[in-house]
């Protein structure tokens, strides 16, 4: 997201800002009237103190209520609640604060699934415990759901984590002891697929629109930018930081969101795109994204149900040993218990 933490890098005298963010999603079990949205603002405004952030802006659908933070997004729908944060917040701090809102005002006792993910930071000893550290984020994911997994995917500098609740297909005791813990259920998915672009060392002059000192709002950087063409039909909930780095959410009609986040500083330029729009291919959408924003170095992750369209999307990109001008540094492609998962790194070609 934006430069409003900006700290002091005392060798170069210049800003940094940690753009990399914390992903968090629980999927509770279905149950009749249960609902998170019925978890007020100010419940939530509650739970975001603790994460080190704030509510700046709000928009829904039918099916799901959009807010963007000071830093990044959340999102709630019946039974699914997504956190994204960068900078030096602290989402899993919260963890307990929303497991125990779910049950008492929501209706939801059982977790079906977590993910919780992220890039490497650029910076990781200048984040809060238990963020330091992926160990450390797994011990405490552990004390909450019992005995997760984790994953470490990509080259060391360039890595991306994940912890779930689900296996890697084949391995069942997983479910089991989770079972035995917090209530958790394994029940059939509902088809449901995320692609998310994590984009470093961007071209300035598309980062220069992020500006105050380029663009006189959200909605003329949105435009300048071309955002608003990204994936038609959204709804678009936009914010421009002073001086620089910009947010937003987007939600249709059918339930699907996206959300862009972008830190503009030329030492720490970062961007992420996320969504869960449905598509049988996602070559068209990253096309898109990677000339709205021409970043020299992108984390692409697929993650679908097999009875969702992204299940073939997932498997197509594993075909791609090079997107246009970029080529595939490391790849690697996991079917889980429930899911399947594509990981891959691009570096753009020596020009």
């Amino acid at each position: 997201m934006a430069g409003t933490e900006m700290i002091s890098n005392s060798e170069s005298n210049d800003k940094f800002f940690e753009g990399v963010e914390k992903l968090i999603e629980i999927w509770f079990t279905p149950v009749k009237h249960a609902d998170l949205r019925k978890i007020t603002r100010q419940q939530w405004e509650n739970v975001l103190k603790i994460v080190r952030c704030e509510i700046i802006s709000f928009t829904q659908s039918e099916q799901v209520d959009a807010y963007v933070l000071s830093e990044s997004s959340m999102f709630v729908s019946r039974r699914r609640w997504i956190l994204k944060t960068c900078g030096k917040t602290t989402p899993l701090r919260c963890v307990r604060a929303v497991l125990q809102l779910a049950q008492e005002t929501a209706g939801h006792s059982r977790v079906q699934n977590v993910f919780y993910s992220r890039r490497e930071f650029a910076r990781p000893t200048a984040q809060l415990k238990p963020h330091d550290n992926f160990d450390s984020e797994v011990e405490l994911l552990d004390s909450f759901f019992g005995d997760g997994r984790a994953y470490i995917m990509g080259p060391e500098k360039d890595c991306w984590y994940l912890y779930t609740l689900l296996p890697l297909e084949g391995t069942v005791d997983a479910l089991e002891k989770e079972q035995q813990n917090v209530g958790i259920g394994c029940e059939s998915l509902e088809p449901d697929q995320t692609i998310e672009i994590l984009m470093s060392d961007l071209d300035p002059a598309v980062m220069d629109i992020f500006t105050r000192a380029a663009s006189a709002n959200a909605a003329e950087a949105t435009r300048a930018s071309g955002i608003d063409k990204l994936i038609p039909g959204m709804v678009i909930d936009d914010y421009l930081f002073d001086p620089c780095g910009y947010s937003m959410n987007g939600v249709a009609k059918d339930g699907c969101y996206m959300t862009i986040h972008i830190t503009p500083e030329p030492q720490c330029s970062y961007v992420s795109f996320e969504s869960n729009v449905s598509a049988a291919s996602y070559d068209a959408l990253l096309a898109r994204v990677l000339a709205a924003f021409r970043p020299n170095k992108f984390i692409v992750t697929v993650f679908a149900t097999p009875n969702s369209p992204g299940a073939d999307a997932s498997r197509q990109l594993k075909k791609f040993s090079s997107l246009g001008t970029y080529s595939q540094k490391d790849a690697q492609h996991c079917r889980f218990s429930g899911y399947e998962l594509h990981y891959a790194l691009y570096c753009k070609f020596p020009s």
